[in-house]
């Protein structure tokens, strides 16, 4: 079983049915595969050749979701690229993977003379935009038309054949490729399938983006259930309403922060989204009184999934019939869970020997499935030891009750996730240290309203230093990918530290926690 079983099954069985909503436009299944079949003979033509890892820098889009079929069918690899890193950040990741081609749209058109002397493997460009087709980059389009509608037979591709190089923070810090498979990726597709209720009839939305994994039910479980795809290019909360009311949408992703804007946005009872059937969420627990704000103004059934980029991404679902409030109060309520494991998953809550630990007490939560990452890019001793014993180790910590529904704790390591976005702190802290009025420094999450967690920087300046919150932070925007930037500073005479002189971060964190249930938000 590979992805291509998805696309060849809804060319076969629904190849006369909207497969794409876009922009007025309306694309069959069967001249959607007819697209990707041009797709991949086009990168051929470029010189694509089995192995070869293609990025691409895009935003939503039907072309990026026939990109992520053309490169399987060759036997490429895609290298998704977050469009919210700077130069540096991108310029590593194509270095890292060795990505041979970059696909670009028009808002990323430019990066192609910012990467000259930046990169040294890219050798072509590939510009799958409107407008005009920049100079020395392949148009998209005119490369499908020179395509032709069939080429000499692909091997099919092996189940543990390497299909896409996600790149994230991960549990380990740094960016770092997970390789996940064919085997990975339909075993989430399955397990999208039975956890989410997905059907021929639901229009999905693609409003989260699509380079994350977040989306991913939305990229191959979708096309292989025959239902159909609508897109906005990127996040807004009025684009979203606008889309729900368009295309009659009736199944979307959001994460919190992104369901937060859309409840706060004062246009939002002039659209008509009676349409919508069903609302994941996910990258990030909902706080109960937004949920509930949010079930009561949109009447249709939610759902939240957790997981992780290295799981494919999901491990558990929690269902419509548990988004329930009583008993909301007590410490172990489902609504207050990340839901039990999907069909193929296995979950555990281990301690520092790797040892069950009993229901309600806080642990490591390791799994283990079919979607389970091969590993990461070219770091087998990390590999080995976020894999070791079979079971993948998610450096999040949580607690199974008795009937098996998982609650998220906090995180064992270093990692903020604000909006949806990981952030190593340790890589927030290098930039701060580097600031000559700086001795010591702690990046820690804070429970925010609007981004679920923010960054906040709690900083001893040096001796007779004058330095303030907003210098701070505009230092550390010259420096790094804003989204990674603090938005608070407090300064503090002394850091608490531990007996090896180590800061300890839970003690700052427990000043912006009291009172809260979980050390996530």
């Amino acid at each position: 079983m590979n992805l291509l079983y998805g696309l060849r099954r809804s060319n076969r069985l629904f190849g006369d049915r909207i497969a794409i909503y876009d922009q007025g436009r309306a694309i069959t299944y069967g001249e959607f595969h007819q697209r990707v079949t041009k797709a991949g003979q086009a990168l051929r033509q470029l010189g694509v050749e089995r192995g070869d890892r293609i990025a691409v820098l895009m935003l939503n889009s039907p072309r990026y979701l026939e990109l992520y079929y053309a490169t399987a069918l060759i036997g490429a690899v895609i290298v998704p690229l977050n469009i919210r890193w700077n130069l540096a950040e991108i310029a590593f990741v194509l270095n890292d993977s060795g990505c041979k081609l970059l696909a670009v749209d028009d808002r990323f058109a430019g990066m192609r003379t910012q990467l000259d002397g930046k990169v040294g493997t890219v050798s072509s460009y590939l510009f799958t935009g409107e407008g005009v087709c920049p100079a020395q980059m392949a148009s998209y389009e005119q490369a499908l038309g020179g395509a032709p509608g069939e080429g000499p037979p692909e091997a099919e591709p092996e189940e543990n054949d390497l299909v896409g190089l996600f790149y994230t923070s991960g549990t380990t810090g740094g960016p770092k490729g997970v390789m996940l498979t064919h085997k990975n990726l339909v075993a989430n597709a399955f397990h999208a399938t039975a956890g989410l209720h997905i059907s021929e009839d639901w229009v999905w939305l693609h409003s989260a983006p699509m380079f994350h994994l977040a989306d991913g039910a939305g990229i191959y479980a979708v096309t292989m259930a025959g239902a159909q795809h609508c897109f906005i290019p990127e996040f807004d909360a009025e684009a979203f309403l606008q889309a729900v009311e368009r295309y009659r949408v009736t199944s979307v992703l959001l994460v919190p922060t992104m369901m937060n804007l859309v409840m706060n946005h004062p246009a939002l009872d002039r659209y008509d989204t009676s349409s919508l059937r069903y609302v994941a969420y996910g990258a990030a627990p909902m706080p109960l009184a937004l949920l509930r704000k949010s079930m009561d103004r949109f009447g249709c059934q939610f759902l939240q999934g957790y997981g992780l980029t290295e799981t494919s991404p999901l491990l558990t679902v929690l269902p419509p019939e548990d988004h329930t409030f009583e008993n909301s109060e007590a410490g172990f309520a489902p609504v207050k869970s990340a839901g039990r494991p999907v069909v193929g998953v296995e979950i555990r809550v281990v301690d520092d020997q790797d040892r069950d630990l009993p229901p309600g007490e806080a642990g490591e939560i390791i799994a283990r499935g079919a979607n389970i990452m091969k590993g990461y890019w070219n770091r087998p001793e990390i590999t080995a030891e976020v894999l070791r014993g079979g079971w993948f180790h998610t450096g999040d910590i949580g607690a199974l009750d008795k009937r098996g529904y998982l609650y998220i704790m906090d995180r064992k390591k270093d990692m903020i996730k604000t909006g949806g976005e990981n952030v190593h702190s340790p890589e927030v802290e290098d930039v701060i240290y580097s600031h000559p009025y700086v001795l010591e420094a702690a990046v820690i999450a804070v429970p925010d309203d609007k981004w679920g967690e923010a960054i906040k920087a709690v900083v001893t300046p040096r001796a007779g230093a004058q330095l303030t919150e907003r210098e701070l932070i505009d230092f550390c925007r010259r420096r790094l990918t804003h989204f990674k930037c603090p938005t608070s500073v407090d300064f503090s005479a002394s850091l608490p530290k531990g007996g090896t002189g180590k800061i300890q971060k839970n003690v700052l964190r427990e000043r912006y926690w009291k009172g809260l249930a979980k050390a996530v938000h």
